[in-house]
């Protein structure tokens, strides 16, 4: 693990790829892990987070603090979470816009990008031994699976909303899981990445301008709480995960990365550029819609292009441009890692 002195610039590339991180956990089908594996400091990110430990908690209520900063690596956590949360309000906004105006591009440029992860993670592994071929396999399969999973109906129950802060983190640790479609397949994107996310913006512009009136609101009130629970879900399963992470990085390292490439492969299908979108319909037939009016995603038509239109060829640009950012991505990941 880096723990050297970070430069300016250093710490402005942590922030950056802590904002393609969030925007990346943010779009179903996207793990934010892959950016840190592809990147070269997801086994920093890992073991940094089991640091988040009782000796980390002793120092820290102990008043400790500048032994609990460096004892978790807080430079370099502090920098990326920054750039998470910099980007839940500012870059992964523009990617709900980008998605809704231009899906086919969009989606073809994040195919690119998980099919340059693909190759990135691949051209270097090492041992393809009987053992890590079927962790490979077994985590295609587990990939293609949640593709095929059904949505369930949204759920704002305190205890469940904790469990999905629990599972949908794990985009973030785990590379080719994407936290947000597990969270659209719980039932809770919406809720928990949208209409929640949007009561923090306005909590936060409210308090600014001197307006509290929002205290009065019951259905704003639930909506932060529903985020708070979230919000201690996820750190929970941040931590939880990230030891167990490391401890399989450590014992088990070849046929851990061998699961991830697995699931990487699997999450293909999750955003195959060309598809079109399926919403749920209630019991008279019509498109059933949320609290804010918005259809309801049930799943995704997919298809294969047969005409060779502008479209479609925008969309083969984006692909390759996907693939060439990541393999770019990769190099600096090379980098980074031979200069640490």
């Amino acid at each position: 693990m880096q723990t050297e002195t970070r430069s300016l610039s250093d710490k402005v590339w942590l922030v950056l790829k802590g904002l393609a991180m969030g925007a990346a956990n943010k779009v179903p089908g996207v793990s934010g892990g892959v950016v840190a594996y592809v990147a070269g400091f997801y086994e920093e990110f890992i073991y940094s987070l089991q640091k988040v430990n009782g000796k980390a908690l002793k120092l820290l209520f102990s008043g400790r603090f500048n032994s609990f900063w460096r004892y978790i690596n807080g430079k370099f956590l502090g920098l990326l979470i920054l750039g998470m949360l910099i980007s839940y309000f500012s870059v992964s906004l523009l990617l709900d816009i980008a998605i809704r105006n231009y899906p086919l591009l969009v989606w073809s440029a994040f195919f690119g990008m998980i099919i340059g992860s693909i190759y990135y993670i691949a051209k270097d592994f090492e041992e393809w031994t009987r053992r890590n071929i079927v962790m490979l396999i077994s985590g295609i399969i587990f990939g293609v699976a949640i593709s095929l999973m059904e949505p369930a109906q949204e759920n704002d129950n305190l205890i469940f909303v904790f469990i999905c802060g629990i599972i949908g983190v794990s985009g973030m640790t785990l590379p080719g899981l994407s936290g947000s479609f597990i969270l659209i397949l719980l039932g809770n994107y919406v809720l928990l990445l949208v209409d929640a996310v949007n009561a923090l913006f306005v909590t936060m512009t409210s308090v600014f301008g001197g307006d509290f009136s929002f205290i009065d609101d019951p259905e704003h009130m639930r909506l932060l709480t529903v985020l708070i629970v979230f919000s201690l879900g996820s750190l929970t399963g941040l931590v939880t995960l990230s030891h167990f992470l490391s401890y399989l990085l450590k014992k088990f390292r070849w046929a851990t990365n061998a699961a991830i490439l697995g699931f990487i492969i699997g999450s293909l299908g999750v955003v195959w550029p060309w598809k079109l979108e399926v919403f749920k319909r209630n019991e008279i037939g019509e498109i059933a819609i949320d609290r804010n009016g918005s259809p309801i995603l049930d799943n995704y038509d997919r298809y294969m292009p047969t005409d060779i239109n502008m479209e479609n060829v925008l969309a083969v640009f984006f692909i390759l441009t996907g693939i060439f950012m990541v393999v770019a991505l990769g190099k600096y990941g090379t980098r980074t890692r031979a200069r640490g």
